[in-house]
């Protein structure tokens, strides 16, 4: 689908990845945005239709697909983590991930399908990451809810194929934001990882794999786990430098 001229909703719009989807839109020469922020007050990119909108609030949800009946372009963006460590995290760090990523997006999905429908189709886009195909112990729960959200983004391929509904998946490692601020090493520049993942839906690509480091995990996909994992041999880890 053409991005100039569409009318797009990003969730967790208001900082860090979220934010630049929605510059990178209005660049882009999209007609509308709207940006949905648990608070749309702290939304402050200028011209812009800021939305008030809780991923996990199945109400909110539904109000925010009641008002931008106009939607053709939905960026499920919105997520956090709460670095739940494979052994010792309380099991609510667990169920936390997964109704955002999971329920959250799934939910967003489900309400603005019949939307982008009767809009011609339309595109969505969901936010996943490398840990959708690698996990780590200090992040497993994240990790976890990540793979099940590209399980998941793969059924709606095939669910909405039939209205011409594209779904495109983002994989990416480190993003320069508030959330890998504590991590060590190279990190993407969301900005840039915006822009590609437009052209990529402009392109309609799938997947876009916005780093080395995701190409290298998907490759390593057929090969097993020690190709994953190659420390369990005594390597690095693929997220190591």
């Amino acid at each position: 689908m053409k991005v100039k001229g569409s009318t797009a909703l990003v969730t967790g719009a208001n900082r860090g990845l979220g934010e630049q989807f929605v510059r990178a839109l209005l660049d882009a020469g999209a007609a509308k945005v709207y940006a949905g922020a648990r608070d749309p007050a702290k939304v402050t990119v200028p011209g812009v239709v800021p939305i008030a909108l809780d991923i996990t609030d199945h109400d909110a949800v539904l109000a925010a697909a009641d008002r931008a009946q106009d939607v053709d372009l939905l960026i499920n963006n919105a997520g956090s983590t709460t670095r739940a460590h494979i052994l010792d995290a309380a099991l609510d760090s667990f169920r936390t991930e997964f109704e955002t990523h999971v329920l959250g997006t799934l939910a967003m999905s489900r309400a603005f399908a019949p939307v982008l429908g009767r809009n011609g189709g339309g595109a969505i886009v969901n936010v996943l990451s490398v840990l959708s195909w690698l996990s780590i112990t200090a992040s497993a729960g994240y990790a976890a809810a990540k793979s099940a959200e590209w399980s998941m983004t793969n059924a709606l391929r095939l669910a909405l194929a039939e209205q011409r509904t594209q779904v495109t998946a983002l994989h990416v490692s480190y993003l320069a934001t508030d959330m890998a601020a504590a991590v060590e090493g190279p990190k993407a520049d969301p900005a840039a990882v915006a822009r590609a993942t437009l052209e990529g839906v402009e392109a309609g690509l799938r997947e876009v794999l916005a780093d080395d480091v995701s190409r290298r995990a998907q490759a390593a996909l057929s090969e097993g786990p020690d190709a994953l994992y190659p420390q369990l041999r005594g390597g690095r880890s693929l997220l190591t430098p």
